[in-house]
């Protein structure tokens, strides 16, 4: 084992070797985190406990957030491969139980689990590629784990609605195994390591207060977009004590010799500008992706497998311009890619903004090509950027806040399409003909689309209820794509801030 380990005193086919259970590891925590959304009503039912629908999901990204920066910072510390095999071991476990899981409340801890895992998956793959490669060689090999991303988040709507349909639930997690396993032969085989820094004291009560601010924001965006009024003590004693923790957090980061977030990362202007860039994009990818996938599926009634061969084409455009600036960005610099990225999302939100309640499918099969193009062209380039202005002993804390703000901007754009969406929902359908339909039922939101599958209410020469509900649905959806569009100016602002040339941090240079 080395001191330090650099891409120098890495062989080619260790690196090879290694890089492969890195990318397996990667797809399975992407694409858990999307999977479940198409079979998440099969498995309510089957396990009961339909009130407790949100958290299936919810408890999985609240997880994996937390477990983000903690995990940058420990691998820093330990070395990437002891934190690699401790989360893929949590992620085997969290995905065995919750297939095996008999009671919903069994299965949301699992799904936990699951997300501690990811949560430590995704901040060292990506911070191990420094470790690995060179500053030269980094942009085709982020490139290539950006289309992994845009591949396991892409398809995992797919598979997930294939093996509720052709098999039962229980498999979408059984088949995390194998995957798993063979990531497991890979680290333990060929994975580098080097001997654990031990001089410095862990910085348990900043990992504590950190932990409990994400919790605190994660939650309260979760709650906004549901049940909590904005205006209530609960809101406003959320939000007086996530002042209080952060207050309470910086204190703390000042004083420890070794910080889980150095505020030193403040002074970064490339790290400022690429956390806020990705908050951004997580914003209007997840937001997005949520759905984009439940309005295809009542505009077009579609099932759920069917639903997830039409979100292909953005996989196809993001797995595309992924590998291509991956390649590239070493001489084309990195401004270029990230402004066109920039536009080509801005651009693909507003025209799905365009497409109402009677869209056609070719159409939205290009918007989506384009907002895949755009994803894949300043995803992997935002992320090389900052780790070529990073030096190598702080490579997994930059890396994994960076990735946190990405989770924090995900959780924040599912619950402001969520609030779009239901204001319009409320709104148009107070003002229709079928008004005094919701005096029975008393829905909100997009709890109106149950109304759909009630009969007996339509008027004679009139669009019926189910029709009307379908129409305001799709315009609501569209509206909240115009709000991540308009949001997505902010992002095309700072992709002109951006460096436009490769540029290497002194530490790089001199190494």
């Amino acid at each position: 084992m080395t001191d330090r380990l650099t891409y120098e005193n890495i062989s080619p086919q260790v690196r090879k070797f290694a890089m492969v259970g890195l990318a397996l590891g990667m797809l399975v925590a992407c694409m858990d985190g999307t999977i479940v959304g198409t079979c998440a009503n099969v498995i309510s039912k089957d396990l009961g406990g339909e009130e407790l629908y949100s958290w299936m999901i919810t408890t999985y990204l609240l997880c994996e957030s937390a477990m983000v920066p903690i995990a940058g910072k420990m691998s820093d510390r330990y070395g990437r491969k002891p934190l690699f095999l401790i989360g893929l071991i949590l992620f085997a476990a969290g995905s065995i139980f919750a297939g095996l899981s008999n009671s919903m409340l069994m299965f949301i801890i699992c799904r936990g689990v699951q997300g501690l895992g990811g949560g430590i998956l995704m901040p060292v793959a990506m911070a191990s590629v420094a470790d690995f490669y060179s500053p030269e060689d980094r942009g085709k090999v982020q490139g290539a784990l950006g289309a992994v991303f845009g591949v396991g988040s892409g398809i995992g709507p797919l598979v997930g609605g294939a093996l509720c349909e052709y098999i039962n639930w229980h498999w979408v997690f059984f088949i995390n195994i194998p995957i798993i396993l063979v990531c497991i032969l890979f680290t333990v085989k060929k994975f580098p390591e080097r001997k654990a820094d031990t001089s410095k004291k862990i910085d348990y009560a900043g990992i504590t207060v950190l932990t409990l601010i994400i919790l605190d924001v994660l939650l309260y965006f979760q709650w906004i977009s549901g049940e909590m009024e904005f205006i209530s003590a609960r809101s406003i004693g959320m939000i007086i004590i996530g002042i209080i923790l952060s207050i309470l957090f910086v204190s703390i980061e000042r004083r420890v010799e070794d910080p889980v977030l150095a505020p030193k990362l403040i002074h970064s202007p490339t790290f400022v500008k690429a956390s806020t860039y990705m908050f951004i994009m997580g914003l209007a990818m997840i937001g997005t992706l949520t759905f984009i996938a439940m309005y295809m599926q009542q505009i077009f009634d579609i099932g759920t497998m069917e639903c997830g061969l039409y979100l292909l084409p953005m996989v196809v455009g993001m797995m595309i311009t992924s590998m291509g600036s991956g390649i590239l960005v070493n001489k084309t610099g990195y401004r270029g890619w990230i402004v066109a990225g920039s536009a080509l999302i801005m651009a693909a939100l507003l025209l799905m903004y365009t497409m109402g309640s009677d869209p056609n499918k070719m159409l939205l099969f290009v918007y989506l090509f384009i907002f895949g193009l755009g994803l894949g062209c300043v995803n992997s380039t935002v992320m090389i950027s900052v780790q070529n202005h990073t030096s190598i002993e702080d490579m997994g804390m930059t890396t994994s806040a960076v990735s946190l703000m990405r989770n924090v901007g995900s959780t924040v754009g599912t619950a402001c399409y969520s609030l779009v969406i239901a204001s319009q929902m409320n709104s148009k359908f107070a003002d229709s003909i079928y008004s005094f339909v919701n005096d029975i039922f008393n829905f909100n939101g997009t709890g109106l689309i149950a109304l759909r599958y009630i009969p007996g209410f339509d008027i004679p020469g009139q669009a019926t209820l189910a029709e009307t509900i379908v129409e305001i649905f799709g315009t609501s959806v569209c509206a909240a794509f115009l709000f991540g569009g308009l949001i997505y100016i902010v992002a095309l602002v700072i992709s002109f801030t951006m460096d436009k040339k490769y540029t290497v941090s002194e530490d790089e240079n001199r190494h």
